[in-house]
């Protein structure tokens, strides 16, 4: 759980109510490197005050805010800003209702410290601000007030004289004989017009303390914004000299002969351990598998013990089929000799070395969707999402010997080997794929030598969403809709896939349903680019009511276990456990069989687990070496090297024929980003001109048909109940035909 989570579960606040004090954990916003970090606020006498702990506030106040300046502003359902002069705080609560508890008490004493307001004045010196266009503002301000002064001023000078003339009057009159009430009434006057010289001349003090006081502020207030200025132009500079830096010793570290000796690479751990003791870690996995699996064997003394299925290990593993595993890639698993097909590509033109300033462009982009940056290829790889969509079907042989299994559990174990075996390809691929133009499609026909053909297309711009519909040869179709939500937070992305992915076996007519889970990128401003995945899959047979869970382990520097970990659990329709799956998301999966569950001991959270007793385990599936001289070819799988390679035939609105895409592959990157800004404004100008024609049919009364893909439609799912877009058929027809007339003109 991250520290995020760790202080959602235990943020406590407190206020009387209607008083202005208010006490809580709050999230605050540090710095791009660090992000948000957890500390204790404490709202008094209209000052918010905050420190790292709770026992800090005996000695150390890490700042303080005057609510009595400060705008108060809400970004969306969990943060709050305060502005007050050149300070600025921006603030995270763990949940909506505690966000506007905040809120409340805040806008409390804002107005209570705006009653009680005592202004305070400070030796601020005579410095003067050191911008030109800020020093001609304030003193035109200071010109004014002091113009205003010097009006009061005539004007007091002409009440002292028209006062003085007036009592000098009155004395002449009370010199006078005249009745004595005559007396006490000109008396009367006589003082309440040396009341009014003496208010007159307090009024124009007290304009003249208020002039001195603007002045004292201003210069303040002015320090204080252009110190604010100078720290963020210098934390800038310093991050993009850190970003640098990075980048040459990455390079040096590459070049350098420190690999080790079986050429495996450093590990994770190496590469965080500069990090200081505030950066924020995944912590060890507290809802850890609740079972411990014993291997049975023949014999007693070879049976051990195994926590968490660190016992599943290649050594002991045995394969279900082991012949198709030592086999090459993409040969026939029916074990008939492959017929002859078309020679594809093993190579694209290698990745140039461009560079370019990241922190220019993404320091401006925190909190934006991602498809809404506005990014330069420099980020991307040249694949688009449709394409990186079809290549999940890289261990499509998973599918074809899930389809020839009589029993449904044992497919259910290759199911979700295939589930986990897609991201085996994201590991080093931290490149952007191009983000699909509305109606742009992608097929990928591989009949002659998989068995199988696949088709995708953008079906929705805002939001993106791309649908897929595969169909094999070999007793299977599979379908999903993924709409991609994603955000950039400083120091990582992450990106949720949202939809459901189907699948259904031809023979038995199967029908499984599972959803993805979360991508995150981290060290986007300094270090070294990883990816990771963490969540939970629940893969449902809607015909048999058999699931498998499967959980993917976030990273934890801490943790003992192997990075990027999945465990998961295979059930029948009673929920009682068949199989135990166990392995890693970059590499292979086992499967081991149950003979024997039990109850166990407690965990050390407390928790009762299951001991499962199983066979040895089983290989699922293992992941394929990469080609020789990936890692300068965006390290694509050879899956991936042929998706980009120009085929004759296909739709208009291919991927293949987009011209950035491929002027990036070619390595002449400046022609791309141009053609890549082409062709988004010509989208933009496209649906600037169907939200014209849609205004117009409404003003005249008539209906509008909103934009309909080409090749899919909307149709609700009978299994799920939900809505998506599935394949309504004939592109195969049309690419037959060569018919493609119906092909918007997006390129």
């Amino acid at each position: 759980m991250s520290e995020l989570g760790k202080g959602s579960a235990s943020c406590s606040s407190s206020a009387a109510p209607g008083s202005d004090s208010h006490r809580g954990w709050l999230f605050k916003w540090t710095n791009y490197l660090k992000g948000y970090q957890r500390r204790w606020f404490v709202l008094s006498n209209g000052l918010l005050s905050y420190y790292r702990t709770q026992a800090e506030m005996a000695h150390t106040c890490r700042g303080t805010i005057n609510l009595a300046t400060a705008h108060i502003d809400t970004e969306d359902a969990c943060n709050i800003v305060l502005s007050s002069g050149g300070r600025t705080y921006h603030l995270k609560a763990s949940t909506e209702v505690e966000r506007q508890r905040w809120v409340t008490a805040l806008e409390l004493a804002k107005a209570k410290a705006i009653r009680m307001m005592n202004e305070q004045s400070d030796d601020s010196g005579d410095e003067e601000p050191t911008s030109q266009s800020e020093r001609t503002e304030l003193q035109g301000a200071l010109k004014i007030l002091v113009g205003k002064l010097d009006d009061l001023s005539t004007c007091n000078d002409l009440i002292a004289k028209h006062g003085a003339a007036l009592q000098r009057s009155l004395s002449e009159l009370e010199a006078l004989r005249v009745p004595l009430e005559g007396g006490e009434k000109i008396k009367a006057v006589n003082e309440r017009a040396t009341l009014f010289r003496i208010t007159s001349n307090a009024m124009i003090n007290a304009c003249r303390d208020f002039l001195h006081l603007a002045e004292t502020h201003s210069r303040r207030w002015q320090r204080a914004l252009q110190y604010e200025r100078e720290q963020r132009t210098h934390l800038e500079e310093t991050i993009e000299q850190l970003a640098k830096q990075h980048n040459s010793l990455e390079r040096a570290w590459r070049e350098a002969p420190t690999a080790t000796q079986d050429g495996s690479e450093r590990p994770l751990k190496e590469e965080a351990s500069d990090e200081d003791e505030e950066t924020e870690y995944f912590d060890a996995m507290e809802d850890s598998p609740a079972f411990i699996t014993v291997t049975a064997s023949q014999s007693s003394q070879h049976r051990r013990s195994q926590s968490h299925l660190s016992g599943a290990s290649g050594s002991h593993a045995t394969d279900w089929n082991q012949e198709q595993h030592m086999t090459p890639p993409y040969n026939d698993l029916s074990g008939r000799e492959p017929p002859p097909r078309r020679q594809r590509r093993t190579r694209v033109p290698d990745k140039p070395n461009y560079s370019l300033n990241l922190w220019s462009i993404m320091k401006n982009c925190i909190g934006k969707e991602l498809s809404k940056i506005p990014m330069p290829v420099n980020f991307n790889e040249p694949l688009s999402m449709l394409q990186r969509l079809t290549e999940d079907l890289e261990y499509h042989e998973l599918l074809d010997k899930a389809a020839r299994c009589d029993s449904s559990l044992e497919q259910m174990c290759l199911v979700a080997a295939f589930s986990v075996s897609s991201y085996s390809t994201t590991v080093h691929r931290t490149a952007k794929p191009f983000n699909p133009l509305l109606g742009e499609t992608y097929e990928l026909d591989r009949r002659e030598d998989f068995g199988y053909r696949s088709l995708c297309e953008q079906v929705s711009h805002h939001p993106p969403a791309a649908a897929h519909h595969v169909i094999s040869q070999r007793g299977w179709t599979l379908w999903q809709e993924i709409t991609i939500a994603s955000k950039f937070r400083g120091k990582y992305l992450s990106i949720m896939p949202l939809g459901a992915i189907h699948l259904q076996f031809h023979s038995s007519g199967n029908h499984y349903v599972w959803r993805k889970v979360t991508s995150t990128v981290h060290n986007i401003i300094v270090g070294k680019l990883w990816i990771d995945q963490s969540g939970d899959i629940e893969i449902v047979n809607h015909r048999s009511q058999e699931t498998c869970q499967l959980k993917f382990s976030p990273y934890s520097y801490f943790s003992r276990d192997v990075p990027r970990k999945v465990t998961g659990v295979v059930a029948d329709g009673g929920r009682q456990a068949h199989y135990i799956l166990s392995g890693t998301w970059d590499d292979k999966m086992e499967s081991a069989k149950i003979v024997h569950s039990s109850r166990g001991g407690s965990g050390s959270e407390g928790k009762q687990k299951t001991v499962y007793q199983t066979l040895p385990p089983k290989l699922l599936w293992k992941k394929y070496s990469l080609p020789e001289n990936a890692e300068n070819m965006y390290h694509f799988s050879a899956l991936a090297l042929t998706l980009n390679e120009p085929e004759e035939g296909v739709a208009l609105s291919d991927s293949r024929l987009r011209p950035d895409q491929r002027l990036m592959e070619e390595g002449r990157w400046d022609e791309a980003n141009s053609e890549k800004q082409r062709l988004e404004e010509k989208q933009r100008a496209v649906r600037r001109r169907r939200e014209a024609e849609a205004s117009e049919a409404l003003d005249e009364g008539r209906e509008f048909e909103a934009y309909q893909p080409l090749w899919f439609q909307q149709r609700r799912n009978s299994v799920t109940g939900e809505t998506s877009f599935v394949y309504k058929g004939g592109y195969w027809e049309a690419k037959e035909r060569q018919d493609w007339g119906p092909c918007p003109d997006i390129f």
